[in-house]
This record gives C-alpha cells, sequence and structure tokens, in this order.
C-alpha cells in the first residue's frame, strides 16, 4: 500500500503580495499531485477552504497521521500557516515545503529547504515543469527515506524531550469512514493472527493505509511469526515496523526475544551478548518497565543454563559447573529483583527472582547474600499471585503460587497449588509442558527432590491425559507459478498446448530433484497450464496441497481457466484436483477482503502465495517455475513472482518454457 500525503495550500485562483492572480488548483493537479503520486504515495487534498475557526475534525485528524504534509506557502494564508503549525506540533518529521515565485522568509522556517516552483499566466511554468516535478518528487522521495533523520519540526527540535502523541489515542470520532475501515482492516489482522495465517497479517500491513497501522501490523507479525518460532523472518518484519516507530516498546521487546532465541540456536552473527546488548539499550528508553528487566534476566538465566547443562553430565558434575557459573546466576537475579521492584504486581519476574535465590543458597552453601530478602520477597510474589484481578490470567497466577510451594512449602503444598491451577487450563499441553519444564531444571539440580517430585507427578498425570497437539510442519514449502495454456489466438506463443507434455515432464523432473513427498507442501492458484499441471504432479508424490485463489472461483475458472485452449477440460481437470484436496481452496476476497484501490488481484495473490511460503520459514521455501523470460502481461505475472523470491530466497527452478 502506498504511503500517504496529505497537501495543505491554498485554493481556487488568489492573488500574490505582487497583485499576480495564481491558479493554485492548476498548481495541485500539473505539479504537486503528480510529482507525490511519482514519488509513490497517495494525495488528498481537502476539498474547500478551511476557514479561521472552523476546522474540521479530518483535516485534524490528516495532520496527525499522514505519512507526510507538504505546505505550499506561495502565499501568506492563515489557513496553510495554521495547519502547518499544528503539524509541527504533533508530528516531529514528515514535511515538504513548497513555494511558488518568491520563498517566506518567516523566522521559524528560514533555514528549512523549500522547493521552489515556476509560475507563469497564472499556472505552472510549462518550460520548468518536467524539471519542477522531478525536483518535488525527488526532495519528497529523500524526505521519506530519512525519516528518522534530523527532526524538521521547529518545535520538536527546540523540545528534544518532547514525545509524539500515540495516533491511537487522539483518534476522532466524527472521521468515520476513515476508522471504519481501519477497524475492518484490524479485525482481520486479529482473525489472521488467531487462525494463524501469518501470510495473510503480512499482506494486510503492506496494505495499511498510513505508516502508523504499517508498523502496528509489522510488529504484530513479528510477534506472531516469534511465537512460531520463525525468529529470522519475525525479525524481518519488527525491523520494519521498527523502522517506522523506532521507540515502540512491544516491537524492541519482540526484537529482543528473537536475538536471545536465534542465540540459543546457535545461528551465525547471533549471540547472549548481543541480545543482552539490545536489552540495555531499551532500557535506556524505558528504564522502569519491568517485562524489560525480565527479559534481560532471562537471557543471563539461559546463559546461566547452558553452561551447566551439557549432555552426558552426570548431576554432581552439573551442579558443580552451575556453582561455578555463579556471575551469570547473580546477574539472572538481580535483572529479575528490578523488574520485580519495578513493579510488584509483576509476580513472573518475582517467582524467577525468588527461584535463581533459592538455587543460589542451595548451590553455594557458604553464601548468605540473599537469605534476609527471600521471606520478604515470597511473601510479597505470593500477595501479588492472588491478587491477579484478570480471570484470564488466573492459570498463570495459580502455577506462580504453585512454584512458590516448591520452594518455601511443602510438596502436599505443592501438589494442591499446581491442582488448582490445573483446574483453570488443563487443556493446554504447552503451558502444561512449560510448567513442568521449570520443574525439571530443579531436579537436574537436586533441589528439594521431595516437592519437585509431587509437582511434577501432577503434571505428567495431567499431560497423560492430553495427546500433544499437532502442529504439522512441512519439511520444504514448494512455491509455483507459471504461465496458462496460450488462448487461441494469442498473438505470441508462449505455452502452447502442443508443449503441455513436455511441460509436465519437466515439472515432475523438477520436484523429483528436490525429492517432494508427504512431509511437504505445495502452494499455488489452479490455472490451467502451469498451476495444474504442478499440482497433478505434486498429488502424484502425495505432496500436501494448497491453493490460494486471487478471485471468487466462478470468476477464477472464468479469467484462469475457461480462456485457455480445451478450457472445458482444463475446468474438469481443476474440479477433479479439488475433490481430492485435504484443505479448501483459500480465496483471498474472503480472506483478506476486497480488492485495494489500484491493487491488480494477481499481484496481490503472488504476494499472499509468497509470505504464506515464507511464514514456514525462509529456508524451506523452494520456487519452481514455467516461464518464457518476458515480462509477462502484467504486475501479477510470473516475472514478478521469480525476482521476489530470487531476492528473497535465490532457491529457484526456473523452466523456460522457450527451450522445451
Amino acid at each position: 500500500m502506498k504511503p500517504h500525503a496529505f497537501v495543505a495550500m491554498p485554493f481556487g485562483v488568489k492573488r500574490d503580495n505582487q497583485g499576480n492572480e495564481i491558479d493554485f488548483n492548476r498548481v495541485y493537479v500539473e505539479l504537486i499531485k503528480p510529482a507525490l503520486e511519482a514519488a509513490g504515495l497517495d494525495v488528498f487534498r481537502a476539498d474547500e477552504e478551511v476557514q479561521a475557526g472552523d476546522i474540521r475534525t479530518d483535516m485534524f485528524q490528516e495532520l496527525l497521521i499522514a505519512d507526510l504534509v507538504v505546505a505550499d506557502l506561495t502565499l501568506d494564508n492563515p489557513n496553510v500557516w495554521y495547519e502547518l503549525g499544528v503539524r509541527h506540533a504533533l508530528r516531529a518529521r514528515g514535511v515538504v515545503l513548497t513555494c511558488g515565485g518568491r520563498v517566506p522568509a518567516a523566522f521559524d522556517l528560514y533555514t528549512d529547504r523549500k522547493l521552489r516552483y515556476s509560475i507563469t499566466n497564472r499556472g505552472p511554468d510549462p518550460a520548468a515543469l518536467k524539471l519542477d516535478k522531478k525536483n518535488l518528487a525527488d526532495m519528497v522521495t529523500a524526505t521519506m527515506e530519512s525519516w528518522h533523520g534530523r527532526k524538521v519540526s521547529p518545535v520538536y527540535q527546540l523540545m528534544p524531550n518532547l514525545q509524539e502523541p500515540d495516533w491511537k489515542s487522539l483518534r476522532i470520532g466524527d472521521v468515520r469512514e476513515f476508522w471504519q475501515q481501519h477497524e475492518t482492516w484490524e479485525s482481520r489482522i486479529a482473525l489472521a493472527r488467531k487462525t494463524g495465517h501469518i501470510g495473510d497479517v503480512l499482506v494486510l500491513a503492506d496494505e495499511a493505509p498510513i505508516a502508523a497501522f504499517r508498523a502496528e501490523a509489522w510488529i504484530k507479525a513479528g510477534e506472531a511469526l516469534r511465537k512460531a518460532e520463525r525468529f529470522g523472518f519475525a525479525l524481518e518484519q519488527l525491523e520494519r515496523g521498527l523502522a517506522v516507530e523506532p521507540h515502540n516498546l512491544k516491537g524492541l521487546r519482540e526484537q529482543g526475544i528473537c536475538l536471545q532465541r536465534l542465540a540459543l540456536a546457535g545461528r551465525p552473527g547471533h549471540s547472549m551478548d548481543r541480545a543482552r546488548a539490545h536489552y540495555r539499550k531499551i532500557l535506556e528508553l524505558y528504564p522502569h518497565d519491568p517485562e524489560t528487566w525480565a527479559l534481560l534476566g532471562r537471557v543471563d538465566k539461559d546463559a546461566w543454563v547452558i553452561a551447566w547443562r551439557r549432555a552426558g553430565n552426570s548431576p554432581e558434575q552439573m551442579q558443580d559447573e552451575a556453582a561455578y557459573e555463579e556471575a551469570l546466576l547473580r546477574a539472572a537475579i538481580d535483572s529479575y529483583t528490578t523488574a520485580f521492584r519495578r513493579n510488584p504486581g509483576h509476580y513472573y519476574s518475582g517467582i524467577n527472582a525468588l527461584t535463581l535465590m533459592h538455587l543460589h543458597r542451595h548451590l553455594i552453601i557458604k553464601d548468605p547474600r540473599y537469605d534476609g530478602e527471600m521471606d520478604t520477597m515470597a511473601g510479597a510474589i505470593r500477595f501479588a499471585a492472588e491478587s491477579e484481578p484478570d480471570e484470564q490470567q488466573r492459570f498463570w497466577s495459580n502455577m506462580t503460587l504453585g512454584d512458590l510451594e516448591v520452594l518455601v512449602g511443602t510438596p502436599e503444598a505443592a501438589q494442591a497449588a499446581y491442582k488448582e491451577a490445573l483446574a483453570k487450563n488443563d487443556k493446554d499441553w504447552f503451558a502444561l509442558n512449560s510448567g513442568r519444564a521449570q520443574l525439571q531444571l530443579l531436579k537436574d539440580l537436586g533441589f528439594r527432590p521431595k516437592n519437585v517430585e509431587a509437582g511434577t507427578a501432577t503434571f505428567d498425570r495431567a499431560l497423560q491425559k492430553l495427546q500433544k497437539p499437532e502442529d504439522w510442519q512441512p519439511r520444504q514449502v514448494i512455491l509455483f507459478s507459471g504461465h496458462m495454456i496460450d488462448a487461441p489466438g494469442r498473438p505470441s506463443e508462449r505455452f502452447p498446448a502442443e508443449k503441455e507434455s513436455v511441460a509436465a515432464q519437466n515439472i515432475a523432473s523438477a520436484l523429483d530433484q528436490l525429492g517432494a513427498g508427504p512431509e511437504d507442501l505445495a502452494l499455488t492458484q489452479g490455472a490451467s497450464g502451469g498451476d495444474l499441471l504442478f499440482l497433478e504432479a505434486c498429488r502424484q508424490r502425495n505432496v500436501r496441497l494448497q491453493l490460494l485463489l486471487p478471485l471468487p472461483e466462478p470468476e477464477f475458472i472464468q479469467r484462469s481457466i475457461l480462456p485457455s485452449a480445451d478450457g472445458d477440460k482444463w475446468r474438469e481437470r481443476f474440479y477433479r484436483l479439488k475433490s481430492g484436496l485435504k484443505d479448501e481452496p483459500r480465496i483471498m476476497p474472503d480472506e483478506l477482503g476486497p480488492l485495494p484501490n489500484g491493487v491488480n488481484p494477481f499481484e496481490r495473490c503472488n504476494r499472499w502465495l509468497l509470505y504464506t511460503a515464507l511464514s514456514y520459514g525462509i529456508n524451506k521455501v523452494r520456487f519452481i517455475c514455467l516461464w518464457d523470460g518476458g515480462g509477462g502481461d502484467g504486475p501479477g505475472g510470473t516475472a514478478h513472482m521469480y525476482e521476489e523470491v530470487k531476492r528473497r530466497t535465490g532457491r529457484v527452478a526456473w523452466i523456460d518454457s522457450r527451450s522445451l
């Protein structure tokens, strides 16, 4: 989706200070609007002159949320200057100044760069118009690319600690159409996250009307990808969101979690030190955020566990190594304790701090440094957990009480507390397994074995009643795009019907080279020709199939199947293949909503296919294309997909239809 620009300027014919008439509607239509569109922005201008004292709510909303405001200062127009002042007060950046003829000399903007354009005969000078449009487009592009560079607002320049307002908190209810569109878009984002369709989230994020919405969606997509353990791709989305909102606390935290998990996985270029440094930078911005302090504690806790929990180590060796790495243990304790002190209701950090304190005393008997505060902290944690107001969080608060009884109570008390937690949530296999994993850590270090055994037995009994949820993940995701069989009378051949059999052989060969089989997933649209040949070959190899259709099925058949030579036969092949699918085709308008203005449905579907494939893990994606190497018939063709996949993964098998 294109960034959004709002233009503040005079309307109609006005006279300048020298008495010359200027038609500002011509300036907008001939110069400003085409220059902004050439720079890749959608453009909006109020359709009537705004009178002082009668500022409309939609104008305020535009000045707050627009990615860019262009202010034409040719005249000493109070409305334009007022709107520019509002923008400078609300946002630190995203302003371009233009003027025709003379350059305004207002003191506050004296040093600001302005794009001056030529005027003649009441409008833009035809002799200079081409250059003026290019210069304005270049200036807009440079401004958008340096979004987080120097602050252009004199308000934010002179008040460096002033924070921009949260755009949602200043929502104006009278701007109904805008917010209704946002609510519909946001509900689709929420549904896609809930159903685990991360590719849908990524497409919708690209289609958000302004940068603030896109940033929010990219960060949500990053969180969903992180939870699905696609840490590298999650980082890519988080970085996109943080490029727009660099101080977004949620995004910064998620970025740190991904860095930490990549370090745990031993990925090249990632280390615990890098994750630790990242959290330290967040704390420079948000020194009192308990969640970030707890995440920092988790880094040192993980580093400490890695240091002693090694394959083949005996219990005695693990305890000895754990005691030897006490510096990491103390660092984790300090961070968790700080988190709990920042917010005494943050019982998660409190129970982690107290658990590690008990382990410190268990491992290093002669060091009593935490003895004085452990009893006090235990009482504070109990009070915080018992005071949890959110019913949705009662499982975790009761889990905390169970963990607390393991530390300071009896086996019977620990078992009773865990049973209370399980009564709140006895069906979530992952949550139960997480609770058991914490007890396993204590068992490895020989801590209070009777209490730990009682708690472990409680979880084991609950887990025996559950089956681990099926979380089928493909070994590889095979993406396909290819030409349709040529329609009768096509001026230039691309995929004539007589090449069908040899094309099918080439597709089958490409699949065999990938070792395609039941552990893999195939993604494509389902058009006549390449798509259906690919799907039929995948079915022969028992590959799991998923069709994503850019249009409702009847319209898709009319546009992508029937126009081909022998279209009726291809339609029968489509229905025959569809009848055996495990997963029904997903229809883009149903899943993603109506097509945005100016967007090609096939291009949108290609992005949908690509993002869906990438959401399973970038390294799993393989792309097969049947293509003549040309530019295709439009932006949604095979050429577009080929370039996108090649740029992102490079794992492309190109079947050149010219050499079949």
